[in-house]
């Protein structure tokens, strides 16, 4: 049986997507079968995958809105047991035509539990928002992973965000848990970055992943080329920091790599 993680943080540009395209490839180079869904109407996800966003005529919109099956949505992607299901500028609209709708919270759980039979892991990257989108995907998820940055208003939201996951626990899933903290956008020559993990492993210690993402030019060229890091330059530092992050993430789930 599989497991769904959210990659959720509605602060902007905190590495969301960079970790949701390159954990799932890494999680596929370890030869997990992996699911990527984006959940996000910027679609950076499905851009960084190499896909021609738009060109897109199925995804996220129609899984949300039950027009279509998860079956029907789901990309296979050229990085090595990835598939997506992408998404498209039309996903902004979703947020209001839901609303009115009854159990708009569990659209996506609804319409993607029966996958976890076909895949080992399903990441969905979420909006910067702590919208319907998020929401759905937080009432789908087994847990979530939180990308925090090393820069200066690194734990500036992080309350709210961890109040919503409460909230999402007593009414919509109990059975939500923080799969972990990603400390992302290191530069170890900077004293804020150094600061800044002390200052959120002293507060959440084990809740921390042991594996930082170092700031790399590599990492940060990939998605213009509609790559994931480990297609795109597999022996650099950003490789090998994501596939780290594979690692301890199968290894914290009790899975032998």
């Amino acid at each position: 049986m599989g497991k769904i993680i959210a990659i959720a943080n509605q602060k902007g540009g905190v590495g969301k997507t960079t970790t949701s395209v390159n954990l799932a490839a890494s999680l596929g180079v370890l030869e997990k079968k992996v699911l990527l869904i984006d959940a996000d109407p910027q679609a950076n996800a499905t851009s960084g995958l190499g896909l021609d966003v738009d060109s897109i005529e199925l995804g996220t919109y129609q899984l949300l809105e039950h027009t279509k099956t998860a079956e029907e949505t789901i990309i296979k992607t050229s990085s090595p047991n990835v598939d997506l299901i992408p998404a498209h500028i039309d996903l902004v609209a979703i947020e209001i035509e839901l609303v009115d709708k009854d159990d708009r919270e569990y659209m996506m759980k609804n319409a993607i539990r029966h996958l976890k039979e076909k895949y080992d892991y399903i990441l969905i990257d979420c909006a910067p928002s702590l919208g319907l989108l998020t929401l759905n995907a937080l009432t789908a998820a087994d847990s979530v992973m939180i990308p925090i940055q090393c820069e200066y208003f690194a734990l500036e939201g992080l309350g709210k965000l961890l109040n919503t996951i409460k909230s999402v626990q007593k009414i919509h899933n109990p059975e939500l848990d923080i799969e972990g903290m990603v400390l992302t956008m290191y530069d170890s020559r900077l004293r804020l970055s150094n600061q800044v993990v002390e200052e959120v492993k002293k507060h959440f210690s084990e809740m921390v992943f042991d594996t930082i993402i170092q700031r790399n030019v590599r990492l940060s060229e990939a998605p213009s080329y509609g790559e994931s890091i480990i297609k795109y330059d597999a022996s650099s530092k950003g490789a090998a920091n994501y596939l780290n992050l594979a690692n301890e993430v199968v290894v914290k789930n009790k899975e032998t790599v």
